[in-house]
């Protein structure tokens, strides 16, 4: 499979959706700090965020590759997917884990936008990545759970009807395993009681619409039990690689925009008599942006060969979006310096995906997370926390 030009049809349309939505659009929504509704919309109405869904609940059933090329174009056009690429794979837990009542009732809105599953509650201020310390308790009360904690860093909730939470069901000191105990809830944010659920918008660096989450004696129905109770870590597991690979996806994406952008501004930019792209220094940067580029783009390849052969690629997966989010990240500094000063002005759009790449080094997984990861679980090497 040439994955550059996979599903190509797909990435034509991606484009021209995209090209509904320059620059200008992206400058007023990052200094508003506003949700880009508009081009949400517009992915939606056109069927991408269904992608993944089966077709008997309304969705497109496409492969990951397909997802993968979705998003990688919508970054390779200069816009952002991180509004909405979370209604792609949060899903896949519902999917997987969900009832069949539960399929029924929120898949087919999912798929054709009318509902919107967006948030996942998994972060504290206090457990970070050791998600087995998470302290968001629900207690069971006959036919409801009644949730109490806080969550930080779950993007899109103010845009989302459904979240994703991840909660402890059974104390910590009751289990034998730290990560046993757990469960996921589905929660129908709509209808809770006031008071209960608290939203407040979190302001960084981009515009990313993360808030911080907090519940009081929230009461969730049983019913919205994902799978088994005290499963539900392995449930969010399952889902990573596809997050993984899907992130890698769009990492791909920018470091492409940011090559085009350095590559045409070498060509045109003339200083003391010469395009500034003759000089090495300014060559040699963005040719090994690329090379690192295209080498990831080969592990996001094998990534996605192996999950849409229903394998469980970890290794490829955690690789992948590494050495995707190191590419973007190589490309971004390389594309900056190219532009000297004129990188900083608004007006080139530079300095927002420069602000926007920045973050896939920590976010959703940080790259030294991966680096444990691979020397646990692939070299075989002792576990490091």
């Amino acid at each position: 499979m040439n994955y550059a030009l996979d599903h190509t049809e797909i990435r034509e349309e991606v484009r021209k959706l995209c090209a509904r939505f320059p620059g200008e659009y992206w400058r007023r929504c990052d200094r508003e700090q506003a949700y880009p509704a508009e081009f949400v919309a517009a992915l939606t109405e056109a069927g991408y965020l269904g992608a993944l869904i089966p077709e008997e609940f309304g969705g497109a059933e496409l492969p990951i590759a397909a997802a993968a090329a979705i998003l990688e174009e919508i970054h390779h056009a200069g816009c952002n997917a991180a509004a909405c690429h979370a209604q792609m794979y949060t899903m896949g837990t519902v999917l997987r884990h969900g009832s069949d009542a539960q399929k029924d009732a929120y898949l087919p809105g999912i798929a054709d936008g009318s509902i919107r599953l967006q948030a996942f509650g998994v972060t504290e201020p206090t457990s970070g990545t050791d998600t087995s310390a998470l302290r968001t308790t629900a207690r069971r009360e006959g036919d409801r759970y009644i949730v109490n904690g806080q969550k930080i860093w779950t993007s899109r909730a103010e845009h989302s009807d459904l979240m994703l939470l991840l909660c402890r069901t059974t104390p910590r000191d009751q289990v034998e395993k730290r990560t046993d105990g757990l469960s996921v809830l589905l929660v129908d944010m709509r209808e809770m009681p006031p008071g209960s659920l608290t939203i407040r918008p979190i302001r960084t660096m981009m515009n990313h619409a993360t808030t911080e989450v907090f519940f009081d004696n929230m009461p969730v129905p049983a019913s919205a039990l994902v799978g088994e109770e005290g499963r539900g870590f392995r449930y969010i597991l399952s889902g990573m690689n596809a997050e993984r690979i899907l992130i890698s996806a769009e990492c791909i994406g920018d470091a492409k925009w940011f090559i085009d952008r350095a590559s045409a501004y070498a060509g045109e930019r003339k200083v003391f008599g010469r395009p500034i792209g003759q000089n090495q220094g300014i060559q040699f940067p963005i040719a090994k942006a690329y090379s690192a580029m295209r080498a990831a783009e080969l592990m996001l390849r094998e990534a996605v060969r192996l999950y849409d052969l229903g394998e469980n690629p970890g290794e490829e997966a955690n690789m992948a979006k590494m050495l995707s989010a190191d590419a973007s990240w190589a490309a971004a500094e390389a594309c900056l310096q190219t532009h000297g000063g004129f990188g900083f002005a608004e007006e080139y759009d530079i300095e927002r995906k420069f602000r926007e790449a920045r973050l896939y080094q920590v976010a959703p997984i940080s790259t030294n997370l991966i680096l444990s990861y691979i020397a646990e679980h692939v070299l075989g090497m002792p576990r490091s926390y």
